[in-house]
């Protein structure tokens, strides 16, 4: 079987290492996993989490009154962390999700990069386009998902600003102008049906606790801070602990075969995955 999610890594290392744009990223601190998703269905094809955020600030739920307006009652404070992931004894501060079997059989028709690329004529070109496209999200300064600049020289909210996704096309293009062995990715060349036909079936790294995966959580402030005057009175919410995981390692990891409609956990008998 193709151990699909070996070949992104592999993929994206050389990426980094040919396209200077990105060539800051170290592939040793970033865990391409793979999740679950249909073809045909609405939803990501790969997503970029970051791990390296700092805790927030403190802050409160509060609920208020649907016809006065008035807060009626809060929760007690909390900040939001983020999980530490360490493999093999290293630290990793991006995740990076491919959505399995969706991700491979996605085509440039009637896609926002679509007329980036009106010389293309190979689907697979899509899959490439969406690699680098979460490469690009990694943060120079690893200060969270990159923040895309405006012709202003000011930030956008939006992470895929107006520029975002020329400039992905652009990054494809330097990887390709750049000759790299087409072993690397020719994978990409073949939809799902094909991959299954060619190797026998279609494998991933994901976390053991399927469908679930690192993400940030609450935790409760030990110390509470007080309120202010306009708050005094309301009713408190006492906190009700939801148990997440906040360290994981490759311990929390296994493999997954992933089907059109499902996946299952899998358990090689012989040496039968293509790296």
């Amino acid at each position: 079987m193709i151990n699909y999610t070996e070949r992104l890594t592999l993929l994206m290392r050389d990426i980094v290492s040919r396209v200077p744009a990105l060539s800051f990223i170290d592939m040793d601190e970033i865990l391409v996993f793979a999740r679950f998703g249909r073809v045909r269905t609405d939803g990501a094809f790969a997503t970029c989490h970051c791990l390296c955020l700092p805790p927030s600030d403190p802050g409160y739920y509060f609920w208020r009154d649907r016809h006065t307006g008035a807060i009626t009652r809060r929760s007690e404070w909390f900040i939001t962390k983020s999980p530490v992931v360490t493999l093999h004894g290293r630290e990793m501060k991006y995740l990076i999700s491919f959505s399995l079997p969706r991700f491979i059989d996605q085509s440039l028709e009637y896609s926002r990069k679509e007329r980036f690329y009106r010389r293309a004529s190979d689907s697979w070109i899509a899959k490439l386009d969406t690699v680098v496209h979460e490469l690009y999200h990694v943060d120079p300064d690893q200060k969270g998902i990159r923040r895309i600049e405006r012709s202003d020289g000011t930030f956008s909210a939006n992470c895929h600003g107006p520029q975002f996704f020329e400039q992905v096309a652009q990054m494809v293009s330097d990887y390709l102008d750049s000759h790299p062995d087409p072993a690397v990715y020719d994978f990409l060349r073949y939809d799902f049906t094909s991959l299954n036909g060619r190797y026998g079936g279609v494998v991933g790294t994901s976390f053991r606790a399927f469908p679930s995966y690192p993400q940030r959580y609450l935790e409760r402030l030990d110390e509470q801070p007080a309120c202010d005057v306009s708050m005094q009175g309301v009713e408190v919410e006492p906190w009700r602990p939801i148990r997440r995981r906040e360290h994981y390692t490759e311990a929390d990891l296994h493999v997954r075969q992933f089907m059109f409609d499902t996946s299952r956990r899998f358990v090689a008998t012989r040496p039968d995955l293509a790296a």
